[in-house]
């Protein structure tokens, strides 16, 4: 099927980001299969992951099918472009239906793109996943590839005011080694090894990252173990308790 949506979409958002002076360090893509399906599992800090998870894929010169909740799709102006891009709608009503399109894309060749903590993490920490990565993995026999962005939530993250046009914030995308899930693995001991190789991309991430709060501002954008007043792990967990 031609791509007449996507490439488009790619090119806007490049220019985008030249605008900007957006500053990108992205490693690790040598792990993104150049063909064949491949899950790719990415930390979420912020509402712009997908875009970068998708940008993480450029050099390697694939695109990437994200699972989106059906909301996005219903939008008068994302949802032709979702559809467009032929992104994968995730109804949590009626999970199995979008679970199976995944797979089907997988078997096809398909890049598909998760979120396996599910809802952005306040805390800038990797949250407990879902097994969902994993298990659709291993019933397409295709690798799962762990990613971790940082930097996008200070562009627009959760409970904070938006910030899009910012110039010259460093984004930085790191991919990691594939695992490769069985159907007879245990998906839950997966799933957490998913987890700690997550944890540890976005640990890199931050370590490396070029910039620092300045002297005198709030370092909200930082996680509380870096020094930051970002809401711990147990905080961030009642705060999504509470507004749910």
């Amino acid at each position: 099927m031609a791509e007449l949506v996507y490439p488009p979409v790619v090119m806007a958002a490049k220019a985008a980001f030249k605008a900007l002076g957006l500053k990108f360090d992205i490693r690790g893509t040598e792990h993104i299969p150049a063909t064949g399906g491949a899950v790719i599992a990415c930390t979420h800090v912020s509402y712009l992951d997908f875009i970068f998870c998708g940008f993480g894929a450029q050099p390697v010169k694939r695109l990437v099918r994200f699972m989106a909740k059906r909301e996005v799709f219903d939008h008068r102006i994302s949802g032709p472009l979702m559809r467009g891009m032929r992104h994968i709608s995730v109804d949590r009503a009626a999970g199995a239906g979008s679970y199976r399109e995944a797979v089907r894309a997988l078997h096809d060749g398909e890049l598909v793109g998760v979120f396996p903590e599910a809802t952005i993490s306040r805390s800038f920490t990797v949250k407990e996943l879902k097994t969902g990565a994993v298990r659709m993995a291993a019933e397409a026999g295709v690798p799962v590839i762990p990613m971790a962005v940082w930097g996008s939530q200070r562009l627009w993250t959760k409970g904070r005011p938006k910030k899009l046009f910012q110039r010259r914030v460093p984004i930085t995308i790191l991919a990691g080694a594939p695992l490769h899930p069985r159907e007879d693995d245990d998906y839950q001991s997966l799933t957490q090894d998913l987890r700690v190789r997550m944890q540890a991309l976005l640990d890199k991430a931050q370590a490396d990252y070029p910039d620092q709060p300045a002297p005198g501002e709030d370092p909200w954008w930082l996680p509380a173990h870096l020094g930051g007043t970002a809401p711990t792990p147990e905080e961030a967990a009642e705060l999504d308790k509470k507004r749910k």
